[in-house]
């Protein structure tokens, strides 16, 4: 069966633009140095090694720095996210390939941006780019709630919500990511997803076949591969 007008849902970071090239580093940095004072004694900021750890625990055990920072130590969401994305120069920091706006005109249905990023940040990324224009919808990390708790990407339980709220089968939507788990939990409810590897490092994935009917380099190769996304 042909769906002719399917649904994009867009990750932003590494997916639209090359986040790994300053944007990313520099929010690590920042997420150390707030890491650093939330964990030290109050008269000297933790050190280094102590910052890591806690890092990788929280981001093993929920997916996210954000929720284990929020769950843990009493930090609202906002102030956390508003700390790790603080930029001098934010337009200087952006890569990103020409063509995008070309390319999000050329492919049918409605296109959404769906990203773990906050909504300023994301925002300001997108105008950059040019490409504000072309989502219909623009979803950032404080939107992810399901029952009024963050429930950011991976979650299966906010995508079955999104789904609900835009009333369409999850056979209607292709998820574009270059996450692997973020795209795994996508393709187990049904959606269709096209990973996208050129901005990241492609680690070897022997299940990656599982979670992606699509892998392309970039989302400019998306519109080659639209039979097996949105033709059935």
């Amino acid at each position: 069966m042909s769906r002719a007008t399917p649904i994009w849902l867009f990750d932003l970071d590494n997916t639209l633009h090359d986040a790994g090239h300053a944007i990313f580093p520099a929010i690590a940095g920042n997420m150390n140095r707030y890491l650093a004072d939330l964990l030290g004694d109050g008269l000297q900021p933790a050190d280094e090694a102590t910052v890591n750890a806690v890092r990788q625990q929280y981001w093993a055990r929920y997916g996210a720095t954000l929720l284990g920072v929020v769950k843990h130590h009493d930090v609202k969401a906002e102030d956390f996210l508003r700390e790790a994305h603080r930029f001098d120069d934010l337009s200087s920091m952006i890569r990103a390939q020409r063509g995008l706006a070309h390319l999000l005109a050329r492919l049918p249905g409605r296109k959404i941006l769906l990203t773990n990023g906050p909504r300023q940040y994301s925002h300001q990324v997108v105008r950059h780019l040019g490409l504000h224009r072309h989502f219909s919808q623009h979803i950032a990390i404080e939107e992810m709630r399901v029952h009024g708790k963050l429930q950011p990407k991976p979650s299966p339980q906010f995508l079955r919500k999104l789904l609900a709220q835009l009333k369409v089968d999850a056979r209607e939507c292709i998820l574009v990511e270059d996450t692997l788990a973020n795209l795994r939990v996508a393709k187990r409810l049904g959606l269709r997803t096209a990973w996208v590897t050129g901005y990241t490092q492609r680690a070897a994935h022997k299940n990656f076949a599982a979670c992606a009917d699509v892998t392309v380099k970039s989302v400019l190769h998306l519109a080659r591969h639209s039979r097996r996304l949105y033709h059935r």
